[in-house]
């Protein structure tokens, strides 16, 4: 079947014309969830819809979405919801499009979040650099409002609602969720320790549930369908669709709705067109860049969170990024690791000075001057940054790493052209002082 016969949720109208306009959307069947939750159900009522639905966090930790928003105290207030719209993972463009081209299928979820909690002020954090997806939503929220779907007694519901739109300055880390909390409230963008937990304080020290664009955009479905019918697609412990964005060598990159436990080979090949050129597949990493790489020895793997950990890697995002035969892995190795050495918020040690040092290593192998011992090392210092930074954004820069290394060994001993000497080497930004 082809990708354009498959069923869809997010993307059932997305490329129906002008859909980002209100009034194609609601000719489409858009708010009429937000209608009837406010006229035919309680918040509790909603909430528990969509924990029957088992949706997930489309946003990488796919922990249940309803029994997140559970954790929130009742009898606290102020409370907030904040929609996580600060995409940032090399190889994920999902919430972006859904941002630019159907707007209001993440308002009308953000809405129902908001009822289901009982939050009458929710703050949506949009990345800096997507200025024109900042744009797309001030209009579509405006002419939601307008609608009256927005603001003092909705609809005549009695239910308040403000919903307020927030940029970034561009920071990577801000899309880890309490880093976004701490830039929300004007501070400077880093994560924060657990416990507490957001749902105990968060934004101003209030409950507070985080959820990603993707996650928000499948909720006014499962009010309107109902969970049932949410759940006839993916798999029994992961229900639903998964947005997957494919991009690097394909014949057709972009953003691919399917049921979750499609086999990655079905996407790369049937929706995407196969690797370019004709070329075979060397390795991809499942889900964004910080997830370790694998080879095309795992490509009838299910995209399902339990499936690709079985593999050796880790579903995230869905970023599905796919090399040729002929990429160099080193070079991308060491790309990586400068965005993510750039990225860190240097806040502890292990992120901030271990980056440092596997950039100054890769460079060295990139530019063909490797040493002996040289693997060994970099091994050792992921080591020491995984599982010990302050964060994830340490796993993120070692994942690629050492899964690199490990599937392909061979290109970066090729690399090794000098034998080690007795000088220690010091990278130039830590000599510097940097």
């Amino acid at each position: 079947m082809a990708y354009e016969d498959e069923p869809k949720i997010i993307h059932q109208h997305i490329n129906v014309p002008d859909i980002r306009k209100i009034g194609v959307y609601e000719a489409n069947g858009g708010y009429s969830a937000w209608r009837k939750a406010l006229s035919e159900m309680s918040g509790d009522e909603v909430l528990n819809e969509v924990k029957a639905s088992g949706l997930g966090g489309r946003g990488g930790a796919w922990f249940p979405t309803g029994v997140k928003w559970s954790f929130m105290p009742k009898p606290v207030f102020p409370k907030y919801l904040v929609c996580n719209c600060d995409e940032s993972e090399p190889g994920t463009f999902s919430n972006r499009e859904i941002v630019l081209k159907h707007p209001h299928i993440l308002l009308e979820g953000f809405m129902l979040g908001c009822y289901a909690i009982g939050c009458n002020h929710g703050y949506i954090y949009v990345r800096g650099e997507m200025m024109k997806g900042y744009a797309v939503l001030r209009q579509a929220l405006a002419e939601a409002r307008a609608r009256g779907y927005v603001g003092k007694n909705v609809l005549g519901s009695g239910f308040d609602l403000e919903i307020t739109l927030h940029t970034g300055a561009g920071a990577y880390i801000c899309g880890e969720e309490t880093a976004l909390l701490s830039s929300l409230e004007g501070d400077r963008g880093q994560p924060r320790l657990k416990p507490p937990f957001p749902a105990v304080a968060g934004l101003y020290a209030k409950p507070t549930s985080v959820n990603n664009v993707e996650t928000l955009s499948n909720v006014a479905y499962i009010i309107r369908e109902g969970a049932d019918a949410f759940k006839q697609y993916g798999t029994e412990e992961k229900p639903g669709m998964k947005i997957v964005s494919v991009s690097g060598h394909v014949n057709r990159p972009g953003n691919y709705e399917c049921p979750v436990g499609t086999p990655i080979r079905k996407v790369l090949e049937e929706y995407a067109g196969g690797v370019w050129k004709g070329k075979e597949l060397k390795g991809f990493y499942p889900g964004g860049s910080s997830t370790p790489m694998l080879g095309p020895d795992k490509l009838d793997t299910p995209l399902a969170p339990k499936a690709i950990e079985a593999a050796g890697s880790i579903l995230g995002t869905a970023g599905l990024c796919i090399f040729d035969e002929d990429t160099d892995i080193v070079h991308v190795a060491a790309r990586l690791i400068r965005f993510y050495k750039h990225e860190s918020c240097g806040k502890c040690t292990p992120c901030r000075e271990g980056n440092d040092w596997l950039v100054a290593v890769l460079r060295r192998l990139d530019e063909g001057r490797g040493k002996d011992g040289d693997l060994d090392m970099l091994l050792d210092m992921a080591g020491n940054i995984a599982g010990r930074s302050f964060c994830l954004l340490g796993d993120a820069a070692a994942a690629p790493v050492v899964s690199s290394i490990k599937e392909f060994r061979a290109d970066f001993e090729k690399r090794i052209t000098n034998p080690p000497d007795e000088k220690i080497f010091i990278p130039l930004s830590i000599a510097n002082g940097h």
